[in-house]
Parts: structure tokens; C-alpha cells; sequence
């Protein structure tokens, strides 16, 4: 799909989820025929005029004005994700052929830091989600039915996202999965519209397509947004549940991101991931080193 059809599409769907209540729009409506907020609506609480707003759902956004894109960001009450992709789908970068799938790899640095994070489940995450490394903590809370040495190499290597839609037990894991999916594919919307040329990107967007009937219907509602840090409840095979809060940090411009989870002191969450953390220790002890070894490069 092209950016101008995106773009239309884009803000077709948030009008209709916006509703006239929301804005202040007194409505009667058993006269009412659309969804959410008519053009003419949405362009009064815009101030543009209706024709000029109407040319932009019909993806004619050529001269529009970074002006006009906030008013109309502000009627439509976008987040500040959501009005970065509008100005990134009204003014969308050349495309290039895309270039051949290349791997990621941690750097022997961010293996180090994860290593000592001893405590604390933590990962390493390329912009696709791919798990690039993790922690003895980080693997055993998320993923500790795959094998530990895993995202060591690129064919092997987990996908955070194609798992909360594919992996029925990290599906599992997640008490509100719901919440869990809407966010994952928010991100992968977003990694995309900004990595328009990262075929691996393409694939994996497409494999979840065709595989994931849930994942074709939130990517159908183009929910735009990251989330730096939150919290997170789950519901482990080992301890139990488990609330978490959790913070997302980059971790350079190519889109790798390093993230960590903690438990309040003294919550019986952190007692169960102090359990988690011991077991973990014990079986660490008995295979090996820190970090799974890297692949040839």
C-alpha cells in the first residue's frame, strides 16, 4: 500500500473513533449515518476548510503545512506517536529498493552490561523485535521454554512479537494479552513507516498476516505508538504472577533497544523474581557462561 493511501486510510480510522461527545459535538443520533465525526466536523474543529481536509483523505497531501497537520493532529486528538506518522504519511521519504535482510548483532559491550544486570531481567532488541541477546533472568521470564543459546544466531533467533501471536505458551504468559498485542503491533507500525525499506521488516509483517488472523485485524486499525516504560503482568509457570514495571531504553540510532523489569521492593512480585533469579543462578552455574556465545559474523 502507498503513503497516500495509508495516509487516507490513516486518518479515516481515527475520525471514526473519535466520537462528537468527545469533542464537545452536541448530536442527535438517530440522524447520525457515520461512525465517529462527519468531514465537516472534523474540519470546523480543525479550521480548514472541508475541501482542503477532504483532499488529504483522498491522499493529495502535496504543500500541506506542518500548521495544518497539528490542527488537524489536535482535532483528532493524536498522540504524539500518531502525529508523527501523519506527518510521515503526508510527506513519506523516497523509497529505495529494498535492501537484502541483514542481522543484527549485540555489541560485545551491551552482552557485558546485560551479563552483570544479574538481578534484573533485561533483553536486547533490534527495531523488528528480534531478540538480538538476553540475560539468564530476561530468558528465564520470558521465553524459558526455547533454548537458552537461541538468539545467538540470526535463523534461530526469537521475535517477541511473532510470539505473543504465534507461541501459544509466551501467548500464555501475558494476563492481558489484549493490551500485550495492541502495543506490539503499535510499534511495528511505527518501526515500518520509518524503515519502509527493511525487507526483514516486510516479512515478518506479512508472515504475521497470513498466519495470525488477531494481527490482521489490529494491523487493520493502524495503531501508531511506543511505550518507553509501563508496567506488565504475567503469569509465570515457575513463580506465579508477577507485576513488573518495565523501561524501555534505545540503545543506539539503529533501532536496538534495551529492556529491563523490576518489582517494587518487597511485593511478593519481587520475592517470586527473587526465586526466579536463585533457580536461575543454580542452573547458570551448571551450563555455562552468562550470555549464549555469537554466531560467526
Amino acid at each position: 500500500m502507498d503513503a497516500s493511501t495509508e495516509l487516507g486510510d490513516f486518518l479515516k480510522s481515527r475520525r471514526a473513533a473519535l466520537r462528537p461527545e468527545d469533542v464537545g459535538i452536541a448530536t442527535e443520533p438517530a440522524r447520525r449515518r457515520v461512525a465517529g465525526l462527519r468531514r465537516e466536523e472534523l474540519a470546523l474543529l480543525a479550521g480548514v476548510s472541508v475541501t482542503h481536509y477532504t483532499r488529504l483523505e483522498q491522499g493529495r497531501a502535496a504543500g500541506v503545512s506542518d500548521s495544518v497537520l497539528d490542527a488537524i493532529a489536535r482535532a483528532l486528538c493524536l498522540t504524539e506517536d500518531e502525529t508523527a506518522r501523519l506527518k510521515h504519511l503526508a510527506r513519506p521519504a523516497a523509497r529505495r529498493r529494498p535492501a537484502a535482510p541483514r542481522a543484527e548483532h549485540a555489541t560485545p559491550s551491551a552482552r557485558r552490561l546485560l551479563a552483570a544486570m544479574t538481578d534484573v531481567p533485561a533483553l536486547l532488541l533490534d527495531r523488528r523485535g528480534d531478540v538480538l541477546a538476553w540475560n539468564r533472568l530476561g530468558h528465564a521470564l520470558l521465553a524459558p521454554h526455547l533454548p537458552w543459546p537461541a538468539p545467538g544466531t540470526p535463523a534461530d533467533r526469537p521475535n517477541l512479537v511473532r510470539m505473543l501471536f504465534l507461541d501459544e505458551r509466551h501467548r500464555a504468559l501475558h494476563a492481558d494479552w489484549k493490551q500485550e498485542a495492541h502495543l506490539a503491533v503499535a510499534a511495528l507500525r511505527l518501526a515500518a513507516d520509518r524503515h519502509p525499506d527493511d525487507r526483514a521488516l516486510a516479512e515478518l509483517i506479512g508472515r504475521l498476516s497470513i498466519q495470525s488472523e488477531e494481527f490482521t485485524a489490529l494491523w487493520a486499525r493502524r495503531p501508531a505508538r511506543t511505550r518507553t516504560t509501563g508496567g506488565k503482568s504475567l503469569r509465570h509457570p515457575a513463580v506465579g504472577t508477577l507485576e513488573l514495571g518495565f523501561e524501555n531504553l534505545s540503545a543506539g540510532a539503529t533501532g536496538q533497544r534495551l529492556i529491563a523489569y523490576t518489582a517494587e521492593p518487597g511485593s511478593p512480585s519481587d520475592a517470586a523474581l527473587r526465586l526466579l533469579a536463585a533457580t536461575t543462578a543454580a542452573t547458570a552455574a551448571s551450563t555455562g557462561p552468562g550470555l549464549p556465545a555469537l554466531d560467526a559474523q
